[in-house]
């Protein structure tokens, strides 16, 4: 779609140059563009702002998302100069800042697994939340309680203002900190589930998820893995789990949630564990 929209922008080297896809995000567009047509992203920019019509903002992404709290540095190019927008998926509202807390639309899918796979009844510890999504939306569809943690104050804050706008049949407890030191603190063996979605960093906090997680519980361990067929990353990804796990433990399934890189995937493996 980006190309489309920029075929009258740019020539046919550029184009191909340039990555075809990018996030909208409500009313917000980000997009990464290669260095070579840095000189053009302003003209970019408006091109977009003008043929996306629900568009208010056109940003460029000029970091990673890095940091503990997640975060990326982007560049207004065209539109209003603001990060915040409003953002539904699956029948439910959010507020997003799509600058100073983490949100990811290329997770939608999972977010909805993950839904539909906890029980009415459950207790689930959510380590790493951002802005609750992933928490909001399991809330809505079960009758379950959520610990929804992050440490960014910026997520926290709009995690309980998404509390606000969401009707739930389940509760969702916003808790702004550090993932391991909650746990220590208030959450030892009090969770029927347990969500990492950290992935870059899943092995440095699997002990704490452990912590948290009954006995019989299930762990969601997400990580980033290196496969040269794309059909291996998941069997690669149960291999690492099972070769880092302190207790034992029963695959239940793996799948890739999405590409990162080239040959890199995140991926996820559903666990049961006893301890």
């Amino acid at each position: 779609m980006l190309k489309k929209v920029l075929e009258d922008v740019l020539t046919v080297k550029e184009s191909d140059e340039l990555i075809s896809a990018f996030d909208q995000i409500g009313d917000i567009i980000i997009v990464r563009i290669p260095e070579s047509l840095l000189s053009k992203k302003k003209i970019i920019g408006q091109s977009l702002l003008d043929q996306v019509k629900i568009a208010r903002s056109v940003f460029y992404q000029t970091s990673s998302v890095e940091g503990d709290f997640r975060t990326r540095d982007l560049e207004i190019l065209a539109g209003e100069d603001n990060t915040e927008t409003e953002y539904k998926e699956f029948g439910c509202k959010f507020t997003v800042d799509v600058k100073n807390a983490f949100f990811s639309p290329r997770l939608s899918t999972e977010r909805e697994r993950i839904a539909n796979l906890i029980q009415n009844g459950e207790t689930v510890t959510n380590m790493f939340a951002g802005i609750g999504m992933f928490s909001i939306m399991a809330a809505k569809k079960k009758k379950c309680t959520v610990y929804s943690i992050d440490i960014n104050p910026v997520a926290s804050k709009l995690c309980e203002k998404n509390i606000g706008l969401n009707k739930m049949i389940g509760e969702v407890i916003s808790i702004n900190g550090d993932a391991s030191e909650i746990i220590k603190n208030q959450l030892i063996d009090k969770s029927d589930r347990t969500l990492m979605l950290l992935p870059e960093r899943s092995d440095e906090f699997l002990q704490s998820a452990i912590n948290t997680t009954k006995n019989g519980g299930i762990i969601h361990y997400y990580s980033h893995i290196h496969a040269d067929k794309k059909s291996d990353a998941g069997k690669l990804s149960e291999e690492h789990y099972l070769k880092i796990t302190p207790v034992q433990s029963e695959i239940l399934k793996s799948k890739i949630v999405r590409a990162v890189g080239p040959r890199y995937y995140q991926t996820v493996v559903d666990v049961k564990i006893f301890k």
